[in-house]
C-alpha cells in the first residue's frame, strides 16, 4: 500500500469502499468497467498501491473578504502508475502542505483509465507504447491532439503535457496544439481529456474481444 495508507484502518464510508475492503472487488477495471463513481481515494489506495504523484503547478491566489485580503494556495497535480492510469485534482488552502494533499485527493477521485496501443503506421510493434490512435482534448483556449508515433520517438510535447503523459504510461507521441499552452491547468486539462478520450472509440480489436 501507499505510504500512510493501512485497509486495515481504513473505514469505508460508501458501498463501493465497503467491496473493495472486503476483498470483492480486487481490480479497478471491474470499476470502470460498471461505469460505477469512486468518491474515497482508499479504493484507488487499495486498488492501485504504486501510484505515484507530480505536482505540475503551485500559484498564490488572493480574494477579498469582509475581514479582508485572504491569500490561499492553489496546487496542482497529476498522479498515475505510468502503466494505464492517470487523473489531476487541484486544492486550495491557507498552508501549502494541505493544498498539495487536497489536490492529490482530488486527483485520485478523477483517475481514469488510458487506452494505449501502437497506432502508427510507421511502427505497428503491437507494444502499448503510444495512443492508438489521434485523440483531441479542449480545455478553455487549449486545445492538444495526440498523435501515434513509433517507437523510440519519445514524448514531443510542452513540459506539462509530457508529464500527464508520461504520468499516464505514454513513452512516444507526438502533439499538435492551439491557444494559451502557457495557461497550466487549461494545459494539463486538454491533455488529460485528450486522454480520456482513448476510451469513447470503438476499434476493430474491441468487437473480437466481445
Amino acid at each position: 500500500m501507499s505510504r500512510g495508507f493501512s485497509i486495515e484502518e481504513w473505514r469505508p464510508r460508501t458501498r463501493l469502499g465497503m467491496l473493495v475492503k472486503q476483498g470483492k472487488i480486487t481490480s479497478i477495471d471491474e470499476i470502470f468497467a460498471n461505469n460505477w463513481l469512486i468518491r474515497e481515494p482508499e479504493i484507488v489506495d487499495a486498488l492501485l498501491p504504486d501510484l505515484k504523484h507530480e505536482i505540475l503547478d503551485i500559484t498564490l491566489v488572493q480574494k477579498m473578504t469582509d475581514a479582508g485580503r485572504v491569500s490561499r494556495f492553489r496546487v496542482l497535480v497529476v498522479v498515475g502508475n505510468e502503466n494505464g492510469y492517470v487523473g489531476i485534482g487541484l486544492g486550495k488552502a491557507r498552508q501549502l502542505r494541505v493544498a498539495i494533499e487536497k489536490a492529490i485527493v482530488d486527483a485520485k477521485l478523477n483517475i481514469i483509465p488510458v487506452r494505449r496501443g501502437c497506432g502508427s503506421w510507421e511502427c505497428r510493434c503491437g507494444e502499448p507504447h503510444s495512443v492508438p490512435f489521434k485523440v483531441r482534448g479542449k480545455c478553455g483556449s487549449v486545445e492538444i491532439e495526440l498523435r501515434p508515433a513509433p517507437l523510440g520517438t519519445g514524448l514531443v510535447a510542452g513540459d506539462v503535457a509530457k508529464t500527464v503523459l508520461r504520468m499516464a504510461g505514454i513513452r512516444d507521441v507526438w502533439t499538435w496544439t492551439r491557444g494559451e499552452t502557457r495557461t497550466t491547468i487549461n494545459f494539463a486539462k486538454a491533455t488529460f481529456e485528450a486522454l480520456r478520450a482513448t476510451n469513447r472509440f470503438v476499434t476493430p480489436l474491441d468487437w473480437v474481444k466481445s
